[in-house]
């Protein structure tokens, strides 16, 4: 059977810090003289040998581990969007009107957004794994009252709780930027991007499918099972990877870091409003497809609506080598600029053939689906060299801003095509394009000012070397060979050269517990 293994880490280049040093995890089920507080606590943490961290041994990201993150990522965020094809089949059975039963997905998103402004820069606090299975734990457990519930407003309330903690796979992407070297890391993130799109389609084609047959009540029980596989998964293949600020960090001051980033790094900004812009395109296309679709000339049956999503599978299927042969190996803002052409190109066709011809909206659900994968697997592998130890809060400012976008796109698009149909809504999206691609060009790769293309338009990435088997996660010395010259690399540098002064003391701190701690079972 394949299964997901952890092993020494493969490559280091500059820009990136030796794994952080390990803290007292307390691994062992149980000690003469402990209380049994300590006893619980410790069982409930346990922590399967073949996930706990060496820090002379770290981990490798294998491929299979990869695969199980992009899975968990799917299977999570699918939890938001499977009642949307159903809302109907809903109102009928809580006896609402449709107005009322909008309050199903509005919620959903509500508590998505409040997820990843108070929880995921806990990911920056909290050693990830326990934090992980305990939010997948929750999200599990409060479903159970979805699949049963009579009530309207139990559902209601359910439904925003486990939006809340429906967070997990925003954080995971920035472990996997510490977990993968960095020649390999756009393509680690590709697979775990793409999970996530995925999920978002796979969700709506499952929640029609099973519904259209049996009852509604039936997706959700599928989606509990789900959720409980990805809890055992987890429990028993996620690396239990340090703190990266290993001190702590005060709450509210970790949350005003998050704005503070943005007057900092001006290529935070530019990814930000970039993926707002995108993401609008996103959404405005996949709300007004149901009507589009389900009038004149096509009038097809919703089952058939829904299946359109297959076209956005196969699409993402582009994305993982495409980032393992190009992303890992050019500056990321030529592939931002790249997936920007494909989704203005698709949505062009698609808009102004589509009310003739079916070809056009095919053709532009596969082309906006490839280039929004694309420019937001770009934009990460931008960001998450700025701010190594706070990657989780890079991560949270850039995904709010594509929330943002994707709640800007469904009320424009609907609002838009209301007035004026499929080609008004759709030239709104080719305007949100184009004003990305002026964001992208307005500033160069290596720039360090706010606009300019000052440092050169060089291709070819400088932040990571060859890889070399030789080298590990202690391979400082011949890994720095390479030369950084972009801006955000430079501050990956500096970041990571506060993590290994940091480290030390706290190396030396963790071996004396250690060694007291074997003195007293010996004793």
């Amino acid at each position: 059977m394949f299964t997901p293994t952890l092993q020494p880490a493969e490559s280091l280049t500059k820009g990136d810090a030796p794994a952080p040093p390990a803290s007292s995890h307390g691994y062992e089920l149980s000690r003469r003289g402990q209380s049994f507080g300590r006893r619980l606590y410790l069982l409930v943490n346990y922590t399967p040998e073949r996930c706990r961290y060496n820090p002379e041994e770290p981990f490798r990201f294998s491929m299979a581990l990869n695969l199980l993150f992009g899975f968990a990522a799917a299977f999570t965020v699918a939890n938001l969007y499977y009642n949307h094809p159903i809302l109907n089949k809903l109102a009928e059975e809580f006896h609402v009107n449709q107005e009322r039963v909008s309050l199903i997905p509005t919620l959903a998103q509500a508590g998505y957004a409040g997820g990843l402004l108070f929880f995921c820069p806990l990911g920056d606090h909290f050693k990830r794994r326990p934090f992980v299975l305990l939010l997948v734990w929750f999200t599990a457990t409060a479903w159970i009252g979805l699949c049963i519930t009579n009530s309207f407003y139990v559902f209601i309330f359910l439904t925003f709780l486990t939006s809340l903690t429906t967070v997990t796979p925003q954080l995971m992407l920035p472990l996997v930027g510490d977990l993968a070297p960095p020649n390999r890391r756009a393509s680690a993130l590709s697979i775990v991007v793409s999970g996530l799109l995925l999920g978002i389609l796979i969700a709506r084609i499952l929640s029609g499918v099973v519904t259209d047959f049996t009852s509604w009540r039936n997706i959700y029980w599928l989606a509990l099972a789900l959720q409980y596989t990805i809890l055992t998964l987890l429990w028993l293949f996620l690396p239990d990877y340090p703190s990266t600020n290993p001190d702590g960090l005060n709450y509210f001051k970790m949350l005003w870091s998050i704005v503070a980033m943005l007057f900092k790094y001006p290529v935070l900004v530019q990814a930000c409003l970039i993926g707002f812009c995108t993401s609008t395109t996103f959404t405005s296309y996949w709300t007004t497809l149901t009507f589009l679709l389900s009038s004149s000339p096509y009038n097809y049956s919703p089952l058939t609506i829904g299946l359109f999503a297959l076209i956005g599978i196969f699409a993402m299927c582009f994305g993982p080598p495409y980032s393992r042969l190009v992303i890992d190996k050019i500056v990321p803002l030529y592939s931002i600029i790249f997936g920007e052409i494909i989704c203005i190109t698709g949505i062009t066709i698609g808009t102004y053939t589509g009310t003739f011809t079916i070809a056009g909206p095919i053709i532009q659900a596969f082309m906006i689906d490839l280039g929004l994968q694309t420019s937001q697997i770009a934009n990460r592998t931008a960001i998450y060299a700025i701010e190594p130890k706070a990657r989780n809060r890079v991560n949270t400012a850039y995904m709010l801003s594509v929330f943002c976008g994707q709640l800007v796109g469904t009320s424009v698009g609907n609002a838009l095509y209301a007035r004026g149909g499929w080609v008004r809504s759709g030239s709104a999206s080719i305007g949100f394009i184009g004003l990305a691609l002026i964001l992208c060009f307005a500033r160069g790769p290596r720039e360090k000012r706010w606009v300019g293309w000052g440092g050169g338009w060089g291709i070819r990435r400088t932040d990571v070397a060859p890889k070399n088997k030789n080298i590990g996660f202690q391979g400082n010395e011949k890994a720095s060979e390479s030369t950084i010259k972009s801006p955000e690399d430079e501050e990956s540098t500096k970041g990571k050269a506060a993590d290994v002064t940091a480290a030390e003391p706290v190396r030396q701190d963790t071996q004396g517990k250690l060694r007291k701690e074997e003195k007293l079972a010996s004793n």
